[in-house]
């Protein structure tokens, strides 16, 4: 038997879903996104304390995110005898601990050192996380289910930011982490009260990883992932540069327009889960459709304050069903080895952050943030055509 054979649920999450596990894992969730993003709106008062630059105080974020990358491939084979509940568990420790040791931290490696132990967290636990609820909740309920699990992301893409710069100016940034350990403790004993047993299914080692990309179409999704991911971190990183040259909004106005989007995208979550209880493919298709749309029409008519915040926060909405699409698609079309897809599509995310901001970055310099819109939308659409003509939605089988 495969690593993860999740498609033999047992009986238990047939006859009752474990809506509370679920919640609790959305908690997760929410607790590592919002550390992952707190020093964004820290990054000052960091830098000034620990004595370096922004610059150097900003490799906070990319030592977690490149971390998370490694992590994601990894996970699987390196706990594939463990209990899950036991490493989801370990996970919420060491976002408490990681929080802590920035908390404390007298100088930038210690720091450092905190944020590894989150990418560690942060990879790991997207990872396992789709075969995870599989085992929580019956077939039917796995969009919605995902959709729970996904909020907790939106959640913190609106809450994290803010609250962190506005506790971060009254009470300094150590209290800051200090409280996002908090929030790990919370989450670390939610699981521990709803999390059910969840024995180790299988002997997956790092060849799987390969096995799983040689089936039919599983590259070619994975690239269609990868594309569409691209083109959303090429968009949404250079939101700002075009809200204040192109649309013409001062601060208000741009955090005004970024709450809208992260309020549309955690309704999204669910606007993601309904549409796949009618067809899988039809929503996997039509989000990227609908954001490449936006960008090029951003990219052609923007500079009307009310039609480009309008348009932003449809992209919110587009994008927040995107992640409960595809990780319910690695649900059923590779439900025996959930856990290795998962690090797979994990790791195609973290690669499309650094790539779509990367590339957006250097279309941006020669030619503007207009073109950086188009770009964006040209790729979304190619990726929509990939979807729509090569993404199989049903189990892929193994490559013979």
């Amino acid at each position: 038997m495969h690593d993860a054979t999740i498609a033999e649920r047992g009986e238990d999450a047939e006859s009752q879903p474990a809506w509370g596990a679920v919640v609790s894992m959305s908690l997760g969730v929410f607790g590592l996104v919002g550390a992952e993003f707190l020093p964004a709106s820290l990054l000052t008062p960091i830098a000034g304390e620990l004595g370096v630059t922004e610059g150097m105080a900003g490799q906070a974020v990319t030592a977690t995110a490149a971390v998370a990358l490694i992590t994601s491939l990894s996970i699987t084979a390196v706990t594939r005898k463990l209990n899950r509940r036991l490493v989801l568990l370990g996970f919420s420790l060491l976002l408490i601990l990681s929080n802590l040791l920035v908390a404390i931290a007298p100088n930038l490696p210690l720091l450092l050192a905190g944020r590894i132990l989150l990418g560690i967290a942060l990879g790991g636990f997207w990872t396992l996380s789709a075969a995870t609820i599989m085992r929580l909740v019956p077939e039917r309920y796995v969009p919605r289910a995902l959709s729970i699990l996904f909020s907790g992301v939106s959640a913190a893409t609106i809450f994290a930011a803010p609250m962190g710069s506005y506790l971060g100016a009254v009470a300094g940034w150590r209290i800051v982490f200090v409280a996002a350990a908090g929030l790990g403790v919370l989450a670390f004993a939610v699981q521990f009260a709803t999390l059910p047993d969840l024995p180790s299914r299988g002997q997956s080692r790092f060849g799987t990883l390969i096995e799983v990309l040689s089936r039919r179409t599983v590259g070619l999704a994975m690239a269609a992932i990868l594309l569409v991911f691209v083109g959303h971190f090429a968009f949404f990183t250079y939101i700002r540069p075009f809200l204040e040259t192109v649309t013409g909004v001062g601060v208000a106005g741009i955090s005004a327009i970024l709450l809208a989007f992260g309020i549309a995208n955690l309704l999204g979550n669910y606007v993601g889960a309904f549409l796949l209880e009618r067809s899988m493919r039809l929503t996997l298709a039509i989000m990227p459709l609908t954001m490449g749309t936006l960008a090029l029409s951003l990219s052609t008519l923007g500079g009307n304050v009310a039609a480009d915040a309008a348009m932003v926060a449809l992209w919110g909405l587009a994008f927040g069903a995107v992640p409960v699409a595809w990780s319910t698609w690695i649900t059923r079309a590779v439900p025996d080895e959930a856990e290795s897809a998962g690090g797979l599509f994990v790791a195609a995310i973290n690669f499309a952050i650094a790539t779509g901001a990367a590339a957006g970055g250097l279309i941006f310099d020669v030619s503007g943030v207009e073109t950086v819109f188009l770009t964006s939308g040209v790729v979304l659409v190619i990726a929509t055509a990939m979807i729509l003509v090569r993404v199989e939605t049903r189990a892929v089988p193994k490559a013979v």
